[in-house]
């Protein structure tokens, strides 16, 4: 299949992007064949990321029950050069969903590493300008959160910043079975974010995760933030 052929149309909204620094060398055994982790001013990142994923179409078609979802992810930034344009992704560590039939197929499509697990968000606004998300889900002993208020108005991140380096990676990366890598391009319209405050995370994740990854993200934050999202479309992808 190529890069014309439409997987998957959704509204990705209220995106809570906590920002982790990390050592490359723990996201070394992550990096896709043919892929090289992407810097912002000579640091790695890694990003958890709650959102709500709505309006969900796979192939044109909305299945029932399977619309409007949660997600969580953990993902790390990579880039590659293609002739001579370096395009700049995303690699997903793990995505945390409600519904087993969306674990399935992300798994059958592009070997992404989903898993099914009860999940749950809040939305509060107050005073029209003030509000608070949070995502959670349910694993091992109990729930894990990640809240993020913020305020004020939303505006486009400035260029070479942090926000618009996070928040723009056109293309997916996953390496697949048999050792190779697969590439998806992922188009939406550059986000509107709030910078975040009283940004937390409350869980225990080294299963999910890994003991290192779990203490990387035992600290507070380098940066969060609150994108507003939009629509975005997922194409079919190719291995490299």
């Amino acid at each position: 299949m190529g890069f014309g052929d439409v997987f998957l149309t959704a509204e990705w909204r209220n995106l809570a992007m906590l920002n982790y620094e990390v050592d490359p060398q723990l996201l070394a055994k992550f990096v896709p064949k043919g892929t090289e982790l992407d810097k912002w001013n000579e640091r790695v990142f890694v990003s958890l990321v709650g959102f709500r994923f709505l309006k969900t179409k796979v192939f044109g078609i909305p299945i029932p029950f399977h619309r409007d979802f949660d997600e969580v992810n953990l993902r790390l930034y990579v880039r590659r050069r293609e002739v001579n344009e370096v395009r700049r992704g995303v690699v997903f560590i793990k995505e945390i969903v409600p519904r087993w039939a969306i674990t399935t197929t992300a798994r059958t499509f592009y070997n992404e590493n989903y898993v099914t697990l009860p999940m749950s968000h809040q939305i509060q606004k107050q005073n029209g300008t003030d509000f608070t998300v949070q995502y959670g889900w349910r694993h091992g002993k109990g729930w894990n959160k990640m809240k993020l208020s913020v305020t004020g108005s939303p505006a486009l991140p400035e260029n070479d910043s942090a926000e618009q380096f996070i928040t723009e990676h056109y293309w997916g990366y996953a390496s697949q079975r048999n050792g190779q890598c697969a590439e998806y391009r992922v188009n939406h319209s550059s986000w509107k974010v709030w910078n975040g405050r009283g940004a937390s995370f409350d869980g225990d994740v080294e299963e999910l995760y890994g003991k290192d990854l779990a203490a990387a993200l035992s600290v507070a934050p380098s940066s969060a933030f609150l994108a507003e999202g939009s629509e975005v479309t997922v194409f079919r992808g190719r291995e490299l």
